[in-house]
C-alpha cells in the first residue's frame, strides 16, 4: 500500500574517517559478495548533514518507473552512481510504475572527505523504504545502503560509521556493522579546512595506494585498541596518513604544510580526512581561534567549518503532504 504522504525528507550526519583497512579478500581470494566486503577503521560523525528530499508521482501501469536526481542542485539522474543504484533496487520491490524526484544538498563539499555518499545512500534507501511502505526493516536498509556503496565504489565503512553514531571504531569490515563507540567530551570542536575533492573510486582502484592503505590501517586499529579514546584515535589517525604516504603519492602539500603547522599549536590534534583533500583538528572550546588564525595563511585556497562530533541518531525524518 503506497503512503498517502509524497515528499520526504531524511536527514544524516556527515562523517569524517581517520584511518581505515581495505577489506576485499580473504585469504588472498577477492570477496564476491559486497555484503562482506568493508574496512577495519576509526571515524565520527559530525555535526553538519546531508539533506535527501524525496517526492514521487505514480504512473500509468503501462510506463516505466523514471528517476531524476541532483546534487547540490545539479542534475545527476544515472551519473549519481550510488543513488541511482539504490532506486533500480526498489523499483523491483512494488508492483506499479512511479516518477521519482531525489534531491540531495549536504552541508559539507561533496567528494571532500565528509561521508556525502553515505549520508546520500542511507538518506536515500530510509526515505524510499517510509514513503512507498516497501516494509525493509532499519537492518535491511543499512544493508542496501553498504551495498550500494561498496559496488560503485563510494565507500566502505562509512554506512557502518554513520549508523554507529558518533566516534566509533569498526572493529570488522563488512554488514552486519560491527562498532564499538568511544566516549568524547562535550566541548570537543572539530575544526576543519577544505582544499578540494579526491575520487573515492580513483584510490580504492589504485593498487599501490590500497596496498599501503590496508597496512597501515591494520596497525592503525591494533593501535587503538590499545589505548581507545579519542585523544590516541586522531594521534594514530596522523600516524596513517603518513605510513601511506599519502599525501606524497597525491602531491597534497597544502594538506602535508597544514598538518605539519597545526601539530605546532597547543591543540588535542590533526589529521586528513579519508578520503579527501581536508584536514581536521580537534581542539576544547576557547581553542579554535588559533586554528582559524592557521588556516586563514591558506586562504583564499581553503574553506573553513567549525563542527562538533554528532552523538545523536542517525536518521531524522520529515513528512510532507503536497
Amino acid at each position: 500500500m503506497v503512503s498517502s504522504t509524497n515528499k520526504i525528507i531524511v536527514e544524516v550526519p556527515h562523517r569524517i574517517s581517520g584511518f581505515f583497512e581495505i577489506v576485499d579478500k580473504e585469504n588472498g581470494i577477492p570477496i564476491e559478495n559486497p555484503e562482506k566486503i568493508g574496512s577495519r577503521g576509526a571515524g565520527f560523525n559530525v555535526s553538519g548533514v546531508g539533506k535527501t528530499v524525496i517526492s514521487y508521482n505514480k504512473l500509468e501501469k503501462e510506463e516505466e518507473s523514471q528517476c531524476t536526481i541532483y546534487i547540490n542542485e545539479e542534475k545527476l539522474d544515472k551519473k549519481a552512481e550510488t543513488t541511482y543504484y539504490i532506486f533500480d533496487y526498489i523499483k523491483n520491490l512494488i508492483d506499479y510504475p512511479i516518477k521519482v524526484k531525489i534531491e540531495h544538498t549536504f552541508d559539507l563539499p561533496v567528494g571532500c572527505g565528509y561521508g556525502a555518499s553515505g549520508s546520500g545512500a542511507l538518506g536515500t534507501i530510509f526515505g524510499l523504504n517510509k514513503l512507498l511502505n516497501l516494509g525493509l526493516t532499519n537492518f535491511d536498509s543499512g544493508r542496501m545502503a553498504h551495498i550500494s556503496e561498496v559496488v560503485n565504489k563510494t565507500g566502505l565503512g562509512t554506512v557502518c560509521g554513520q549508523l554507529g553514531r558518533g566516534l566509533c571504531v569498526l572493529r570488522e569490515p563488512g554488514y552486519p556493522c560491527n562498532y564499538e563507540r568511544l566516549q568524547s567530551p562535550n566541548d570537543l570542536l572539530v575544526i576543519c579546512g577544505t582544499f578540494g575533492t579526491i575520487q573515492t573510486k580513483s584510490i580504492l582502484s589504485d593498487e599501490f595506494l590500497s596496498s599501503e592503505i590496508k597496512r597501515a590501517g591494520k596497525i592503525a586499529l591494533n593501535n587503538l585498541l590499545l589505548k581507545p579514546n579519542y585523544k590516541n584515535f586522531v594521534k594514530i589517525s596522523f600516524q596513517f596518513v603518513e605510513n601511506t604516504r599519502i599525501m606524497n603519492v597525491l602531491n597534497l602539500e597544502k594538506v602535508s604544510d597544514l598538518l605539519s603547522d597545526l601539530w605546532k599549536l597547543d591543540i588535542i590534534g590533526a589529521s586528513m580526512n579519508q578520503l579527501g583533500r581536508s584536514v581536521y583538528a580537534f581542539c576544547k572550546n576557547g581553542k579554535e581561534k588559533e586554528v582559524f588564525e592557521l588556516y586563514n595563511t591558506y586562504k583564499p585556497d581553503i574553506k573553513t567549518f567549525k563542527l562538533t562530533i554528532n552523538n545523536e541518531q542517525t536518521v531524522n525524518f520529515k513528512e510532507f503532504l503536497q
